[in-house]
């Protein structure tokens, strides 16, 4: 079953710059914890948490405990066309998030996941 997100609310969810950012990184990663997009991305824990919240209340991510780490990753019951457009949206734009993903493969003490959950 899909999450029955509409092309504007979409596009809504990711108009912000932060969250765009946020939302590509963790479709390129697979999943990450708060610290590492505070690190990434180059701004405040409460500003990336309040994206990450809204991230969530419009359906793209979902989020997990592991410890003192919350972890974000795509929702994946995502229709199709979503994941497209995020995948697409990436794969045309690696010059635009590179300094993002550059201070993440440089971050020292990234947190360790546990297997796989849920």
């Amino acid at each position: 079953m899909s999450i029955a997100l509409t092309p504007p609310v979409l596009f809504k969810c990711l108009s912000d710059e932060t969250r765009t950012r946020a939302a590509l990184l963790i479709t390129q990663e697979g999943e990450l914890c708060v610290c590492e997009l505070v690190h990434a991305l180059d701004d405040s824990q409460p500003k990336i948490s309040r994206h990450l919240a809204q991230l969530r209340a419009c359906g793209l991510l979902l989020d997990r405990r592991q410890g003192q780490w919350v972890y974000y990753r795509l929702n994946p019951a995502l229709a199709g066309w979503v994941h497209a457009v995020l995948q697409t949206t990436l794969e045309a734009n690696q010059d635009w998030l590179r300094q993002d993903v550059t201070r993440l493969e440089q971050m020292g003490d990234r947190p360790i996941r546990a297997a796989a959950c849920c």
